[in-house]
């Protein structure tokens, strides 16, 4: 009677039962294919590329001490000024300040803007090459006519300038009390917007007093 059963052989070509041969596992071998090596591990040659090192997530710190960032050594000056500033009085910085503002104020009085020649030294440089008016124009000559109670000629000056005087004084004052005496004056918190639109105002100024028609020519100085 004829067999039906196949051949007991090698069923397909390359395939046989020496160990040696193509797809066969090593001896001492226990992973199959459903139980694959895992990967990373020190015995495979060529771990995951999102595996990372040593057990780090790839992207993430790895461990080790934090690291604390060191400040740069002062110099010297640096240094004098800081143990000046921490030995000083408080109120050395306010007179410092007032002691500029009357300086200021010393130099208007007996320069006397006024009555001297449009290039007398100190000149504007701008005004001196060009014969246009610089944003700061006009300004000592405004300061001389408050320092005598000509608020319109100094206004005439330098408008924005005259503007701004009264805030600039209430703002020194508050800080000088401040810092001398221990005043707890109302803030004058100026805001961005409010600044940059008074920096607005006084770039307009400076190119409309520039312009040779009336009633722009009244600005010029």
């Amino acid at each position: 009677m004829t067999s039906v059963d196949g051949p007991t052989g090698p069923t397909r070509s390359g395939q046989g039962t020496d160990p040696t041969s193509t797809g066969a596992a090593p001896a001492g071998t226990t992973h199959t294919l459903a139980d694959p090596v895992p990967v990373g591990t020190p015995t495979d040659p060529y771990p995951h590329p999102g595996a990372g090192v040593d057990g780090v997530p790839p992207g993430s710190w790895s461990a080790g001490p934090p690291v604390v960032w060191q400040p740069p050594e002062p110099d010297r000056l640096t240094r004098f000024v800081l143990r000046l500033h921490a030995r000083s009085p408080r109120w050395a910085a306010p007179l410092a300040a007032l002691g500029c503002v009357a300086a200021g104020m010393a130099y208007a009085l007996v320069s006397d803007p006024t009555t001297s020649d449009p290039d007398a030294a100190p000149s504007c440089l701008l005004k001196l090459t060009t014969g246009l008016d610089c944003p700061g124009c006009g300004g000592t000559r405004a300061l001389w006519y408050l320092l005598h109670a000509d608020l319109p000629a100094a206004a005439r000056h330098h408008a924005v300038f005259v503007f701004a005087v009264p805030f600039l004084a209430y703002l020194f004052v508050a800080w000088a009390g401040r810092q001398a005496f221990g005043w707890r004056l109302p803030e004058l918190r100026l805001s961005s917007p409010v600044i940059g639109g008074f920096l607005a105002v006084w770039m307009a100024f400076s190119v409309l007093r520039n312009l040779p028609w009336a009633p722009f020519t009244a600005l010029y100085v």
